[in-house]
């Protein structure tokens, strides 16, 4: 028997470990949800936190799993997906600097965005116990965000895995009542697994920001849209950077982000991106005309209504 077909209960230590990297099948590309709903394509398995996200975003969507972030943008692109729902950044962890790399490279546009407050729980097979756990697995930074947690339960070790939906997908496929993932309360759901212990994240205020992305020709702004997106790029001279911050001081805007990213190709030269609150569509125009002349490049990501805790 193959080690992706095997089941029961894996015998502790090596060979177990084995068998769950060997058996590893990242993103099913089934639909997930509405079939008739608007296709939103998502990084990772169905019930991950890009999934809980995308629902958030449209609750009836069709939700189409990709096992890359390309693959994502690239569905999106094709047409394959009517849209995309992407985390951009973590209130622990920061930026998903890819996917800033993505928004510019693609002819793609941000229509909104929602907070999700992470809640990371550890999950088991049914019938399995806390202390017959003797592996945990789930995305890095899931398990970098539950370290406190982790070293307090010392018999279970942990092990890095692809997607945290991903691990308890893996978990159920083998059957394996001596490993634990950690992921959301919608991946026990989805999959039929039980929550041992919910919450085990180091720190409660831990949310991660997506943005719902269209293709440019469909993408329509909110009329009450109250902020906007820019990637741009200076002269390497002194102050540049100053001076186009001090337009946008100027015109009252308020700057809530700024994120820089090398040129590919162009050693020590920057993508600047920007987060701006504004009042109005014309204090956007206003912001967009103030910074044209400065820059080399600019592109607006977005015009979209800010997302709230």
């Amino acid at each position: 028997m193959s080690s992706g077909s095997q089941s029961g209960n894996p015998a502790p230590g090596k060979p177990a470990v084995e068998r769950w990297y060997g058996a590893r099948k990242p993103a099913a590309h089934g639909a997930v949800g509405n079939p008739d709903g608007l296709r939103i394509a998502i990084q990772g398995e169905p019930g991950s936190f890009s999934h809980e996200a995308a629902l958030r975003l449209v609750p009836d969507a069709c939700i189409l799993p990709q096992s890359l972030s390309a693959d994502v943008f690239a569905a999106l692109v094709s047409g394959a997906a009517d849209a995309a729902a992407i985390p951009i950044e973590n209130s622990l962890a920061g930026s998903v600097l890819e996917h800033f790399d993505l928004l510019l490279a693609q002819d793609v546009q941000v229509v909104a965005e929602t907070l999700l407050r992470i809640r990371h729980n550890l999950i088991a097979m049914p019938g399995a116990t806390l202390g017959g756990l003797q592996r945990v697995f789930s995305h890095p930074v899931a398990l970098a965000q539950c370290k406190r947690y982790l070293a307090a339960h010392p018999h279970m070790e942990p092990f890095a895995f692809y997607d945290t939906a991903g691990s308890v997908k893996q978990l159920v496929e083998l059957q394996d009542l001596n490993a634990g993932a950690i992921a959301s309360s919608a991946a026990a759901q989805f999959y039929g697994a039980q929550i041992l212990d919910a919450g085990i994240e180091d720190n409660q205020e831990n949310y991660t920001r997506f943005f719902l992305v269209r293709r440019a020709p469909q993408a329509v702004t909110a009329p009450d849209s109250n902020k906007i997106s820019l990637a741009f790029s200076l002269e390497n001279r002194p102050g540049s950077l100053v001076h186009a911050l001090s337009q946008l001081s100027s015109l009252g805007t308020n700057l809530t982000k700024i994120e820089s990213r090398p040129v590919h190709g162009k050693p020590w030269e920057y993508i600047f991106y920007v987060d701006c609150q504004i009042g109005s569509a014309a204090e956007g125009d206003r912001a967009i005309t103030a910074l044209q002349p400065l820059c080399a490049m600019l592109k607006v990501l977005g015009r979209y209504r800010e997302a709230l805790t």
